[in-house]
């Protein structure tokens, strides 16, 4: 069970980095596929299946195809190589090295690791019922607003993308 913790944590690692490496905007979004389906498997593994067959389906399915969908639409060309200026590397730097200390702490502090969590699911609800309850009573206009802002991103990608007639 560990080997595959690793192997999977290592999939959804190499294609977050994927995604942040390729200049080619098509070869980044197929490297966040990598990394959703390395999640999805995370999910599996913790017995959470509902959520990890939702991250394949919407985010690895529905998501993916609208980046593409934009993605082809913008028709972007492929970044030319320029030189990126010293306080780039600087930031980056300093941000990677604040996220190696912070983990660092974190597992400096493992002695909680063996220490085991009271069960959240009460007896007789399903996972999907309670996620249910969630997205169709309490979170219902969070979700719609959602659903609106993707419809506005969707329609000003088309209207930006639209070739000026002469």
């Amino acid at each position: 069970m560990t080997f595959l913790f690793y192997l999977f944590s290592a999939l959804a690692l190499f294609g977050g980095i994927g995604v942040i490496a390729s200049r080619n905007p098509v070869s980044s979004a197929f490297s966040m596929v990598l990394s959703f389906l390395g999640l999805a498997a995370l999910f599996i593994q913790l017995n959470a299946f509902l959520v990890g067959v939702l991250q394949i389906l919407v985010y690895g399915g529905a998501i993916m195809v609208l980046f593409l969908f934009i993605i082809m639409l913008l028709d972007l060309k492929a970044e030319e190589e320029k030189r990126r200026p010293l306080v780039v590397f600087a930031g980056g730097s300093a941000v990677a090295i604040a996220f190696v200390t912070l983990v660092a702490l974190v597992l400096g502090r493992g002695a909680t690791a063996g220490q085991t969590f009271p069960v959240i699911a009460e007896a007789g609800r399903s996972d999907v019922h309670r996620i249910g309850e969630l997205l169709f009573g309490t979170y219902w206009l969070p979700i719609q607003i959602v659903g609106v802002l993707l419809l506005a991103a969707t329609v000003g990608v088309v209207v930006l993308s639209r070739k000026e007639l002469k």
